[in-house]
């Protein structure tokens, strides 16, 4: 499970001190009094590491381990952010109980199956066990020449938006969608799950949901590139946010380019651009797709989001229909077959994106 992420655009962090190595095989016991042995590191990032682990017993921990422990010093920020989320929103039951009412074949959210504190060396670390996964999209979208299937990108479209539809309905938003923070399952390629909820924000606590206020102090929230325009002002992370967010990561994937890419050291100038693109969506299309075959299924999903109120819930069916109707414009179907390769099918050429 890749640990290692692109944070350009996110807040910079108050002081914390990064966690030390723990041995292997060390235990580790959650506040159900459950036990978990450690593996081997298996990447760290931020203050944080992470650890192949199972179920202690006898045995050691071997590289086929199903579980990973992200383990942070107590007093760190982001882990505690993610359990908060896990514990309400991923446990196993809950998101079982999902995916059978609405007849998924598997829910692309990772199941929380303990956490607790650890004392070390006069230390305390907070560690959470969650299922292990493979590879990121951001890797795969790299040694693909930055571009992904037609098909393929339509069908990442859709699975995500299963997993925001279920975390929305959970009073959360995600935030901070993106390759890298999609991953396959450890044992099956043709499922994505998507991961870190350090940016997971509580956006309807008890129902309530939260009003539109713009803050100077949370301008720019997120991963620049993809952020939405009402984080770029600052303003709390609602359920429209995270569509859009969806529809920036489509563009990129098929297109390989963003209009704003080049200048992201300027995240007025980022935000400004997509103002602009979101008053004409045709504008947005062009750049990236310069050919005269422009995904049309791509545009309406943009206009729609244009049209959500801050405080709307989305008819998810409606984002979901959009995408299939694209498939079917490529001859294509929803298989569940994610392919990596370029197919040549309902393809789009590579193109430098016009400023």
């Amino acid at each position: 499970m890749p640990y290692n992420k692109k944070t350009a655009g996110k807040r910079a962090p108050a002081k914390r001190k990064l966690a030390e190595v723990f041995s292997l095989g060390e235990v580790l016991a959650d506040t159900s009094r459950k036990e978990w042995k450690l593996g081997v590191p298996i990447g760290q990032g931020g203050f944080g590491r992470l650890y192949l682990a199972d179920v202690n017993s006898s045995k050691s921990v071997g590289s086929d381990a199903p579980y990973v422990a992200k383990v942070e010093p107590s007093q760190n920020g982001p882990l505690f952010t993610e359990l908060k989320f896990y514990m309400r929103a991923a446990k196993p039951d809950e998101i079982q109980k999902w995916t059978k009412s609405h007849k998924l074949k598997y829910l692309g959210v990772p199941r929380y199956w303990g956490s607790g504190l650890h004392e070390r060396n006069g230390n305390s670390y907070r560690f959470m066990i969650m299922d292990r996964f493979g590879r990121d999209l951001q890797k795969m979208y790299e040694e693909n020449a930055k571009q992904f299937s037609h098909k393929t990108v339509l069908q990442l479209g859709l699975r995500i938006l299963d997993i925001l539809e279920y975390v929305h309905e959970h009073e959360y938003v995600h935030g901070d969608i993106k390759a890298a923070n999609l991953l396959l399952s450890y044992k099956n390629p043709n499922q994505v799950y998507l991961v870190d909820y350090g940016l997971a924000y509580r956006y309807c606590p008890e129902g309530v949901h939260k009003v539109y206020k713009e803050d100077p102090k949370r301008c720019h929230d997120g991963t620049i590139e993809y952020t939405s325009i009402d984080a770029h002002k600052g303003v709390a992370p609602s359920r429209r946010g995270d569509l859009e967010i969806l529809g920036y990561c489509m563009i990129h994937w098929l297109s390989g380019c963003l209009p704003w890419e080049d200048n992201l050291k300027d995240p007025n100038f980022v935000r400004d651009s997509k103002i602009r693109c979101r008053d004409n969506i045709s504008i947005l299309m062009d750049k990236c797709f310069p050919g005269k075959n422009k995904p049309d299924e791509i545009a309406k999903y943009m206009e729609k989001v244009k049209l959500l109120s801050y405080e709307e819930k989305p008819v998810y069916q409606h984002f979901r229909e959009i995408l299939l109707q694209g498939l079917k414009a490529i001859g294509q179907k929803d298989d569940g077959v994610l392919d990596f390769g370029l197919a040549e099918n309902g393809d789009f050429q590579k193109n430098p994106v016009q400023k």
